[in-house]
């Protein structure tokens, strides 16, 4: 008696929840409408590919397909960490990944503080424009742009460098410069992008916030030091946690664009490393574990960092 009690007081509260679902979706269909595509989008082109990941277990053979190729475990991750180029592919990544980080992290902060404090509309529209506009350009563009004006014969910079008395300087053949050209041509493409969320930021600051510090006295850096920055804190913390669990994912296309035999020892990186196994050399399985690999680490990464934000700052992703 007590159990078919139990089970009906089950059914009935099941027929509530199921109730109360229906009735906020028929109040909210447009929403879920909205949101449907972008549902599919992830849903086709981000989880269904996740199928093939297990090629990256298995000798992939074309002719049988990924069910009948043959089940070989962590042979091809053993391959590649015990291979002599792991460690120099992890350093590339992992140093050019840091150094644009530490370089152009603070770019858009900095453009976004400036343009704050310009009191002239039409400064301020202008830089805007001047800096948005690269965003926009093709990467291709970016690398073509860069080898004009880095050129040792016809270049810019290096016509300066031969005014000056000395000699020109191949930019894009020394492994030296590549992770300097890589980051400083990301922060003249990113940075006055990346600066739109802290104007929005800092346009949600209350004004009389402001007024009542300067009432107290306190000066244009003070009011930088303990308003301004306090405020900007939460939405840099979030956006760093979001580039840090993306630092083993280089860029490809840049990379690759710059990429020349005579800096190899510096611009080879996963992704490039990758390509070269899976389209030129047709290791599909190979290739397929490395990428795995890095998208492991990326993972453990933006895991990781956001735990260690959370304890400090008390500002997280979830």
């Amino acid at each position: 008696m007590r159990t078919l009690i139990s089970n009906n007081t089950a059914s009935v509260r099941l027929n509530r929840k199921k109730n109360k679902a229906l009735k906020a979706f028929s109040r909210n269909y447009d929403l879920y409408l909205l949101i449907l595509p972008v549902i599919l989008y992830f849903a086709i082109f981000k989880y269904w590919p996740m199928y093939g990941v297990q090629i990256a277990f298995k000798d992939f053979i074309a002719t049988r397909g990924i069910w009948g190729s043959p089940w070989v475990g962590i042979k091809h991750f053993s391959r590649f960490y015990n291979s002599y180029y792991f460690w120099d592919l992890i350093f590339n990544t992992l140093g050019i990944s840091l150094y644009s980080l530490a370089l152009g992290f603070p770019a858009p902060i900095l453009l976004a503080l400036m343009m704050n404090e310009s009191r002239s509309k039409s400064l301020k529209k202008i830089v805007q424009t001047v800096t948005y506009a690269p965003h926009f350009l093709s990467t291709v563009v970016i690398v073509s742009v860069l080898v004009a004006f880095l050129s040792p014969r016809s270049g810019l910079i290096n016509q300066i460098i031969k005014l000056l008395g000395r000699d020109p300087i191949y930019f894009m053949a020394e492994p030296k410069w590549f992770k300097t050209l890589y980051a400083l041509s990301g922060i003249w493409q990113n940075a006055g992008w990346g600066s739109i969320i802290y104007m929005a930021a800092l346009a949600g600051i209350d004004t009389e916030i402001y007024e009542a510090a300067m009432v107290d006295g306190a000066s244009k850096f003070k009011r930088l030091i303990y308003i301004t920055l306090p405020f900007l804190m939460p939405t840099a913390v979030t956006l760093l946690i979001l580039n840090a669990g993306s630092l083993m994912n280089v860029g490809f296309e840049k990379v690759f664009l710059m990429q020349n035999e005579r800096n190899l020892e510096s611009s080879d990186v996963i992704s490039t490393f990758v390509y070269r196994s899976g389209m030129i050399s047709a290791e599909y399985s190979f290739s397929a574990a490395v990428g795995l690999f890095n998208s492991i680490i990326n993972f453990i990464l933006l895991i990781s960092v956001n735990k260690t934000s959370k304890k400090l700052t008390e500002t997280s992703l979830w």
